[in-house]
């Protein structure tokens, strides 16, 4: 078997084995439909078979004007999807859609899932949360007894680009009023990747500065203790890596 493959298979096989999620979902993002000799068309087509995404779950609620948000998201090619952000200001407080990125208290720094209600750590430019910063996954207290690797990273401190320092240093700032950030688990992560887009595959409004390349989860692999999941947003697929490699990082907390 050729070796990509089988490393694929497993991937799928130890997604699958991975825990259920007991609270609302994200729909996929994908609001178009697609043909075996015409190909994808830019709308959920009529004429094309039955049973396609497009037609099932918030984003066909979305399309059809039947479903109530709190916040907003961007359309797909003009078309309304199901997905449901509010910006949040560096002191914790909800802002309207036209908000900017800052470091003023009333200033947009994290991006609240109103399905979910999870709150998401933006990107920036520069500083701290940048978007070019890179970090191996480690975690001194991982339930497999293999914590990873430590600073092999690329980010603004020497000595800190790896996971467990990376919350630590958002901890001790206190983002959007808050010290319980942490790694999001794998199938969190997967919430907020837009199967409906590509590069980023991921809202470009509520989560700019979004590279298209991979992000660690802090999901461990249980029977490969030297890899950790992450999900790749060039397309939103799910991935797994080796530990010392380096990967981008965005935090989470739960709510409010």
């Amino acid at each position: 078997m050729n070796p990509t493959l089988r490393i694929s298979a497993l991937a799928v096989a130890l997604w699958l084995a991975l825990p259920v999620q007991a609270v609302p979902l994200n729909d996929t993002g994908v609001t178009w439909s697609g043909h075996a000799t015409s190909g994808n068309a830019t709308t959920c087509d009529p004429a094309h078979p039955a049973g396609q995404d497009c037609h099932y779950g918030r984003d066909a609620a979305a399309h059809a004007g039947t479903l109530t948000k709190t916040g907003g998201s961007t359309p797909n090619n003009g078309i309304a999807n199901g997905f449901d952000y509010t910006k949040i200001s560096n002191s914790g407080h909800p802002l309207p859609e036209s908000a900017t990125l800052g470091s003023g208290p009333d200033d947009w720094a994290c991006t609240r899932d109103n399905v979910n209600g999870l709150i998401w750590e933006v990107k920036t430019t520069s500083g701290l949360r940048s978007q070019d910063h890179t970090y191996t996954w480690y975690d001194s207290a991982s339930p497999d007894g293999n914590p990873g690797t430590e600073n092999g990273g690329t980010c603004e401190t020497p000595g800190r680009c790896d996971t467990e320092k990376y919350v630590a240093d958002v901890n001790t700032l206190g983002l959007c009023g808050h010290s319980d950030w942490r790694m999001p688990t794998v199938r969190e992560l997967e919430e907020i990747g837009d199967l409906g887009r590509m590069n980023p595959a991921i809202d470009p409004a509520f989560f700019p500065n979004t590279p298209s390349s991979s992000f660690w989860s802090g999901s461990p692999i249980a029977i490969i203790s030297s890899f950790a999941w992450r999900v790749v947003f060039d397309r939103g697929v799910l991935s797994t890596s080796n530990r010392d490699e380096s990967r981008h990082v965005r935090l989470v907390r739960a709510g409010p």
